[in-house]
């Protein structure tokens, strides 16, 4: 099993931009499918973003609500996955929680707060 530490949630305004890494450690991680998933109060999780590998081939996908604003990436040298959040809406604040796969690990999460 892996161990995930997220880092880089915070306040930020409408229309602004935070970048959320996850450290991953364990285990060898160019070979996981790595996710970002977020919780509102009162809502389920729900996935955010996700990110996996086949050969050569980078497969990803988003949730609706986010395409064209978040774009995730992995830096394998740095056993890192983003998550790069532009034009960021009230409707974002949640917590950001890092998931891998196999083995369904979670990170601890990190609040991502939008307001003005």
């Amino acid at each position: 099993q892996v161990q995930l530490v997220e880092s880089g949630g915070g306040l930020v305004q409408p229309g602004g931009s935070l970048r959320l890494s996850c450290v991953v450690s364990g285990r060898t991680f160019s070979s996981y499918t790595m996710g970002w998933f977020r919780q509102a109060p009162g809502k389920e999780r729900e996935i955010v973003a996700r990110i996996s590998r086949s050969g050569s081939i980078t497969f990803t996908y988003y949730a609706d609500s986010v395409k064209g604003r978040f774009s995730i990436s992995r830096d394998t040298a740095k056993n890192t996955v983003y998550l790069q959040m532009n034009s960021l809406k009230p409707e974002d604040t949640a917590v950001y929680y890092c998931n891998a796969n196999p083995g369904n690990s979670w990170g601890q999460g990190t609040q991502v707060t939008v307001s003005s």
